[in-house]
């Protein structure tokens, strides 16, 4: 089952957060990396490596953060 207990619900994550603050930047590379952790892909990618993941996640936050 889901988070909520509905196979809908299965694998929902919050988005990634948005706004200029280190706080949210971290928060998103943190969110990422985590996901990599754990599943081995982000979204529908799968780095082989941490530090390919960690470079993706960097790049993602940056895009999320819009510099």
């Amino acid at each position: 089952m889901g988070s909520f207990g509905s196979p809908f619900f299965k694998g929902f994550k919050m988005p990634l957060q948005e706004g200029k603050s280190k706080q949210a930047f971290n928060a998103n590379v943190s969110e990422l990396v985590n996901s990599w952790r754990k599943h081995m892909k982000i979204g529908t990618s799968h780095p082989k490596s941490f530090n390919k993941a960690r470079k993706q996640a960097l790049a993602i936050a940056f895009s999320k953060q819009g510099k």
